[in-house]
């Protein structure tokens, strides 16, 4: 597969972020959701677009990852591969049904205590309908994961001139936010059918979410792998 086609399904893949969806599931339920998905998604831009340029840059004026970018390049394929299957095959096999137990008791035991469920202090502040205050949460939620770094590391591979570097970064951060853009255009131009389709999808989400990421990270993983191994041997 090549780097563009990697760097499409990482992005896919950092997509499904349950802290985005839970945001934008929360602001849908606000009075003026448009206003506050505008404010978290410029923050949102604003940080992983800002950080994946000065990363992607940094890496390619750095002379260590020239002189051995032969090198690097199949080994960090092998060690995201690996870490994908791992995700996957963990998730798949629900190896991390402990954690998700424990995690529901404390959060059981919480809302004995006060009564209700106390809501992460993020979720709280978007709670507040200010379009401000959803730009800082979203500055602060936009932060690179696994599947972000990922894809920077196969965009400086391509080797690519500065400008086509920088429509690759943008584009990796636009398809990420995909969750929170494709409602917020429908809120704009058709609001009552939107609702309907935000509603329907994550009902579908709710139940096949866990489903299809297990499949995109274990194809994905497998891939990197495939490739990690082709570019050592070659």
């Amino acid at each position: 597969m090549s780097d563009l086609g990697t760097i499409f399904l990482l992005s896919l893949l950092a997509m499904f972020n349950p802290t985005l969806l839970a945001a934008v599931t929360l602001m849908l339920l606000t009075e003026n959701p448009k206003r506050l998905m505008l404010g978290y998604l410029l923050g949102a831009y604003t940080a992983s677009i800002t950080i994946g340029l000065a990363i992607v840059f940094a890496l390619h004026d750095s002379g260590a990852v020239s002189t051995s970018k032969q090198t690097i390049g199949p080994v960090g394929d092998l060690v995201v591969g690996a870490l994908l299957l791992l995700a996957g095959l963990v998730l798949g096999t629900d190896r991390d049904q402990p954690l998700r137990e424990r995690r529901e008791k404390r959060k059981l035991a919480k809302q004995s205590k006060s009564g209700e469920e106390k809501k992460p202090l993020p979720m709280r502040l978007l709670g507040r309908g200010s379009p401000r205050i959803a730009f800082v949460v979203g500055l602060l939620l936009s932060f690179p994961g696994v599947s972000y770094l990922a894809g920077l590391s196969h965009i400086d591979k391509l080797g690519a001139a500065a400008v086509p570097t920088a429509l690759l970064v943008i584009g990796f951060c636009l398809i990420q936010q995909l969750l929170l853009e494709v409602p917020l255009v429908g809120y704009i131009l058709k609001p009552e059918s939107t609702q309907g389709a935000v509603d329907g999808f994550r009902d579908w989400l709710a139940r096949n979410g866990r489903r299809s990421g297990i499949i995109v990270a274990i194809v994905l993983g497998a891939l990197l792998i495939i490739r990690g191994i082709a570019g050592l041997v070659s």
